[in-house]
């Protein structure tokens, strides 16, 4: 997979790909990850790759021509153009999981008061990393970034994604280290059971009791197995889970 990110600060990925999963992604030529400047493809004739915006505001505003040639240099034939824009829908999981199975996708980061409007009509979707305002496009194309790659083949463990927050909907469940009693804190007993059927049965109701304590959002559009119905029967969780699942007009999945 090849990753291109189009930036006005290429100096702001030097620490992202040179450490971690990243770095040893690199080397494994799991992915390609090519940085390029903005700035090198404006004609403007002192080098400017921004001006006030028209009919007046505060800021500048990114000029179309060295996007736009930008693009069009680092476009290749089946390159997917998106840009990091609070218009865009929410980057979650989903849609890592969707941009992980492309071959060629190139991330535009907008900077200072935002971007000309018509360079619009030279992308293909708009992402937001959420609801919130930062200087610039660089840290949202890096956390997109980071979430496809270690979703590719070969970047980390198959086992170390089979089982993670947002699978489903749901959070994962809680994970524990030696030792087994830290300052009266207990690891509860069933991890040291050996049988692996009841721990996956405990781990999978734990991440049911967390997410509908900790984000009740994922919880209410979760579609519940027949498996996962039979856990929220169980122990002391029944009455107020149930309660709260028909209240919000769930549709279980028989």
């Amino acid at each position: 997979m090849r990753i291109t990110i189009l930036t006005l600060f290429p100096e702001m990925f030097d620490g992202f790909l040179t450490n971690s999963i990243i770095k040893r992604a690199l080397a494994k030529k799991v992915v390609e990850i090519k940085i390029v400047n903005i700035r090198d493809y404006t004609q403007d004739r002192y080098h400017r790759v921004d001006s006030a915006p028209i009919g007046g505001g505060a800021g500048l505003i990114m000029k179309c021509q060295p996007i736009v040639d930008c693009i069009s240099a680092n476009r290749g034939d089946s390159s997917k153009i998106y840009m990091l824009s609070p218009r865009g829908k929410t980057f979650n999981q989903a849609k890592a999981i969707e941009l992980s199975k492309q071959e060629d996708i190139i991330l535009l980061c907008g900077h200072y008061e935002g971007i000309d409007e018509r360079v619009n009509k030279y992308v293909d979707e708009q992402i937001s990393i959420g609801d919130y305002i930062l200087t610039g496009g660089e840290l949202g194309s890096m956390v997109i970034s980071d979430a496809i790659i270690r979703l590719l083949d070969g970047a980390i463990t198959k086992e170390s994604i089979d089982e993670e927050s947002f699978d489903n909907d749901l959070l994962e469940y809680p994970q524990y280290t030696e030792p087994y009693d830290y300052n009266g804190d207990k690891v509860p007993d069933i991890l040291y059971s050996g049988n692996h059927q009841a721990i996956a049965k405990w781990r999978k109701k734990q991440s049911l009791r967390l997410t509908k304590e900790l984000r009740e959002d994922l919880f209410n559009k979760h579609h519940f197995t027949k498996q996962e119905l039979k856990l929220l029967e169980e122990g002391e969780e029944k009455a107020s889970w149930e309660l709260a699942a028909i209240e919000k007009g769930k549709k279980f999945i028989k």
